[in-house]
């Protein structure tokens, strides 16, 4: 089960709430924040934009490929641990704007962890240590540490005592 807190709204869904979830400056500045780092391929300015505007925790030689998507509304609830690799166009969510409520959850991400290209994590999970997340993988669950996960929906591959026997 994802750790997300539910937020319940009335009337129409609740993505036309947003701007009494998040305000709107926040918003637009991480939004700028997001699109700069999406596009420079300076991996320490990444690192950097990410501590600095997003107040996001991300480790020490931790690396984000090009054009990776952070939740635009609450990047501040994404950690990432240290030398780890987040692959291209990956997208990390930290919120769901539903029909009746909205929820929202961290998404912490251990060190040593390599994400595949085109990935997309929903909010409140949690993937352990030396785990590999295969391409294309939609993470709706927590991934165990040195676990190889991959699929849609995800599955365990190998566990991290398979992976040592290989």
């Amino acid at each position: 089960m994802r750790r997300t807190v539910r937020y319940p709204v009335e009337g129409a869904n609740s993505l036309w709430h947003v701007y009494k979830t998040v305000p709107f400056l926040k918003v637009v500045k991480n939004f700028i924040v997001i699109q700069v780092a999406r596009y420079t391929p300076f991996l320490g300015m990444k690192s950097w934009l990410y501590r600095t505007f997003l107040r996001m925790k991300v480790g020490e030689q931790t690396s984000f490929a090009l054009m990776v998507m952070l939740d635009v509304m609450f990047p501040e609830k994404i950690s990432v641990g240290r030398n780890s690799v987040i692959g291209y166009n990956t997208t990390i969510l930290a919120h769901e704007y539903l029909i009746k409520e909205y929820r929202l959850g961290p998404v912490e991400i251990g060190s040593e962890v390599m994400i595949g290209a085109n990935c997309t994590l929903l909010p409140g999970i949690q993937i352990g240590d030396g785990a590999i997340v295969s391409a294309g993988t939609l993470v709706h669950k927590d991934v165990p540490p040195g676990a190889f996960v991959g699929g849609n929906p995800m599955r365990i591959i190998y566990t991290k005592e398979q992976m040592e026997q290989r």
